[in-house]
């Protein structure tokens, strides 16, 4: 980034009281993108600190997903913590919880009593089926979301049981979706000086996440199922079988299949009445799919690709994820970048994907220590002299 650069939320203070993974994971986000996020943990921590991928007894999910924030430690059940989070509250722009719905209220820093602090206060909400609503009172983890919203009955092989995505896929999302409404309540505030209660629920965000199977069930009157590794709905989209391995194979459309046909010696396929549609291929996939895998039989999956990538086909082999972040790709967009941590040594933190031009990448910091920026937060928002800091540390409110 440039001297001259501003990153697009330089300047804007977020205080998160969110927790584990849909709350941090937007906050990390937005600190991406150059927002001043002050991580308020309880006394004990983020529960995330002692859950996840553990290395050297640190949580590595924890520097993940917390990377670029400051942390202060307040025990919001106490008089003193409150009046902190309230003060520090009025010096915000934008706050972010994930508790229970009716939880922030009985804390004390629902969006009500933010509101009267600092009326054009963005405060976003995220819990697993929304702040009102026959099931809002309903505990809630991302498998649950994912059991709950259809994303897991389509997930997994035809002949197979219900499937989780492979990721925490009902926090990422939300926090995504958190991420895009303060941007929006931010742009609106601009304009018109009003807040936002922002209000996001995993339920509605992994929901909004089935356009294909939203459409097949209105059109069938019938839920659907498990298309395994094949598209449900078009065809060859999907997954095959070379010489060694599986490749992916995408065509959705009349060129593309005439192309494909031509390509594995079998131009006539294209005029085939049971190949010459997408609806008539999908119908017809099981007989599509021996031509298929009878051509690919004798290559491999690298050659098959390289053939039909020559012919501008979208194909590819499948990496894992350590390939995934070893590749050049990865490596040449930046989406991790290596910082020194005093007790893990290297460690490759992600980033927000967006690429603005003008703005470098890679400015990530690693994630705070417990309580490590308690004293300057307070110093530094809310004025507070080094022996008031002391006293409330000695208190147990920070």
């Amino acid at each position: 980034m440039t001297a001259s650069a501003r990153a697009p939320l330089d300047g804007v203070v977020v205080l998160d009281f969110s927790r584990v993974l849909a709350g941090p994971f937007c906050s990390a986000l937005l600190a991406d993108l150059g927002a001043d996020v002050i991580k308020v943990e309880p006394p004990q921590g983020d529960d995330q600190r002692w859950m996840g991928a553990f290395r050297d007894g640190i949580s590595v999910s924890f520097e993940l997903i917390n990377r670029s924030k400051r942390s202060i430690r307040l025990d919001l059940k106490t008089e003193e913590g409150r009046k902190i989070a309230l003060a520090l509250a009025g010096r915000a722009d934008v706050v972010i919880e994930n508790f229970r719905p009716g939880v922030a209220e009985r804390l004390g820093i629902g969006y009500e009593a933010l509101k009267a602090r600092r009326p054009d206060i963005v405060y976003c909400s995220i819990s697993g089926f929304g702040q009102a609503g026959p099931m809002a009172q309903f505990p809630s983890y991302d498998v649950v979301a994912q059991a709950l919203s259809g994303m897991m009955s389509i997930t997994g092989m035809p002949d197979g049981e219900p499937v989780l995505v492979g990721d925490s896929i009902g926090d990422t999302v939300s926090g995504l979706y958190c991420a895009l409404g303060i941007a929006l309540a931010l742009f609106r505030r601009a304009s018109t000086g009003g807040g936002a209660h922002i209000d996001i629920a995993m339920f509605d965000a992994l929901f909004s996440l089935l356009p294909t199977a939203l459409a097949s069930w209105q059109v069938t009157g019938e839920a659907p199922g498990r298309a395994g590794n094949q598209h449900p709905l078009s065809a060859p989209f999907g997954a095959f079988a070379a010489r060694d391995g599986l490749f992916m194979l995408a065509i959705a459309n009349k060129a593309l299949f005439s192309r494909f046909a031509g390509l594995i010696g079998r131009p006539e396929l294209a005029a085939d009445p049971r190949f010459d549609s997408d609806p008539a291929r999908r119908t017809n996939r099981a007989a599509l799919r021996e031509i298929i895998e009878e051509w690919a039989r004798d290559r491999s999956a690298a050659a098959v690709v390289a053939l039909l990538g020559e012919a501008g086909i979208p194909a590819s082999t499948i990496w894992n994820v350590a390939e995934a972040a070893a590749s050049d790709h990865a490596a040449s967009r930046k989406l991790m970048s290596e910082v020194e941590h005093p007790r893990l040594g290297r460690l490759r933190l992600p980033e927000q994907p967006l690429h603005f031009a003008g703005l470098g990448r890679g400015a990530v910091r690693r994630a705070p220590d417990l309580g490590a920026d308690g004293a300057d937060i307070l110093g530094r928002l809310l004025g507070m002299e080094p022996d008031e800091v002391r006293r409330l540390v000695e208190s147990g409110a920070i």
